[in-house]
């Protein structure tokens, strides 16, 4: 019944749209009739009628194109979103914690909610990774084009001559996966079980409670400690697990895909560089589609709609054109 109900909540402006086409169209064939007629007056209100009805069925058009497209029912899940720091040092790690901000922000401003999983500090308030769920209304769908390599040019707090340097931080942005979506035999995994480090709390360094699962026929290997016990964190890695497996099935289609698509939209390849936030020049561009916009401060405190949205628009053209 929820399936149903998100497919009809999906439906249902498609419906609204062609029912209005269809009447505007009606409307239309009758005006053309009155443009005939011997009465002057009449007939020039009626081509002024058809003008505005012939626009109105252009625009109706255009918006129903992309309602065509079939809806991928991954764009209605949760998100796990993983950063990583990653060339840069200190600087990385700092910025890796401005793009959890932007997330967090961006999420909050939706009214979307935030689970924690994981969470690493860096030096001078970086993050070395964090690993978060945002649950809402269409997050993955939302989100889904935020995977790859986001790279930073400023001049670092830990910088004295005042240089410019590049950084960098990978973001993963996962569909939840469900058991159905992704059946995990108990012979594929090697689970391993340490004690926690960091902070957190009383169980640290008293309880072998952090656990490492490894993923044999893949090799990836999710490590788990933030919980408090044990079961926790084997429950919080394989939900990391399934989300991971599900993003490599669907960066393999998507690699397919792009074999016969004319932007980088999705690609599958997630470690390829995707974005640049220049400080200097208070730029953000996009280079899978070359969107660029002068407003770096509010884009980092979580105003990326512009950008998403860009990403969506050109995501539909190369879908209608296939």
């Amino acid at each position: 019944m929820t399936a149903l109900g998100r497919e009809h909540r999906h439906l249902a402006p498609l419906v609204e749209m062609a029912a209005l086409l269809e009447k505007c169209e009606n409307e239309l064939a009758e005006v053309r009739e009155l443009v005939l007629v011997d009465d002057p007056e009449m007939a020039a209100e009626a081509r002024a009628e058809e003008g505005r009805l012939r626009s109105a069925i252009a625009e109706l058009e255009e918006r129903i194109k992309p309602a065509l497209i079939p809806h991928d029912p991954l764009d209605d899940r949760p998100a796990i979103v993983e950063i990583r720091a990653g060339t840069g040092g200190d600087e990385a790690a700092i910025f890796a914690a401005d793009l959890y901000r932007m997330y967090t922000r961006f999420a909050e401003k939706r009214g979307w909610r935030i689970e924690m999983i994981s969470y690493s500090e860096g030096t001078l308030g970086g993050v070395k990774e964090a690993v978060f769920k945002v649950k809402g209304e269409g997050v993955f769908g939302t989100m889904r084009w935020e995977s790859g390599v986001h790279r930073v040019q400023r001049v670092p707090v830990t910088e004295n001559q005042g240089r410019i340097h590049t950084s960098a931080a990978t973001v993963a942005v996962l569909p939840e996966a469900e058991e159905i979506d992704m059946k995990i035999e108990d012979k594929d995994l090697r689970i391993d079980v340490f004690r926690s480090s960091g902070p957190g709390g009383q169980s640290v360094n008293t309880t072998d409670s952090a656990v490492r699962i490894t993923h044999i026929p893949s090799g990836i290997v999710v490590s788990q400690q933030d919980q408090k016990s044990q079961l926790q964190n084997k429950l919080k890695g394989m939900e990391v697990l399934r989300s991971r497996l599900l993003d490599a099935r669907i960066a393999e289609q998507e690699a397919e895909r792009s074999r016969m698509r004319k932007t980088q939209v999705g690609t599958g390849d997630r470690s390829a560089k995707i974005r640049t936030y220049n400080f200097p020049q208070n730029r953000v561009t996009d280079h899978r589609i070359g969107f660029t916009m002068h407003e770096l401060t509010k884009v980092l405190d979580g105003e990326i709609d512009p950008v998403i949205e860009a990403l969506r628009g050109a995501d539909v053209e190369d879908r209608l054109g296939e």
